[in-house]
């Protein structure tokens, strides 16, 4: 039986609309700040502790904005709207840069399937629900 992993992640937006981001340790890549969430906690809880450990920076979390599966790695992604209300931008083990980034920079920097996280993330409808294969969004998410 194929096993899926859950992981959470900050789409944090500060009052001039720019989105917290990280370049990744292990790849280079950047992304939103988030990680597996572990056992014995909420999934608030483990996006708060995810976004402390990768960025420095204390939010406040929100509601949920989506839920993105990996279909290739069985990765079932929540991502919650956050604001920050504390703590400033370091990177640690798990990230080499945190910035600030506007709309644009999120499209040029990330890959498809992790701009759309904060580009959905900035809508005020309720959550999205997409699948994509690790690359590319996948037909029929909506």
């Amino acid at each position: 039986m194929p096993l899926h992993s859950v992981s959470v992640a900050g789409a944090v937006t500060r009052e001039d609309g720019r989105f917290l981001a990280i370049r990744r340790a292990d790849n280079g890549a950047w992304e939103l700040p988030g990680g597996v969430l572990e056992l014995g906690e909420t999934p608030q809880e483990g996006v708060a502790r995810e976004v402390w450990e990768e960025t420095g920076v204390r939010v406040k979390v929100g509601d949920l904005t989506g839920v993105y599966k990996n279909i290739t790695q069985g990765v079932v992604a929540l991502v919650f709207r956050c604001t920050p209300c504390g703590g400033s931008e370091r990177p640690s083990a798990e990230s080499t840069a945190v910035v600030w980034l506007n709309s644009d920079e999120v499209t040029e920097r990330m890959t498809k399937v992790y701009a759309i996280r904060l580009h959905d993330a900035a809508k005020t409808t309720g959550p999205c629900v997409r699948s994509h294969d690790g690359r590319h969004l996948l037909d029929g998410s909506s």
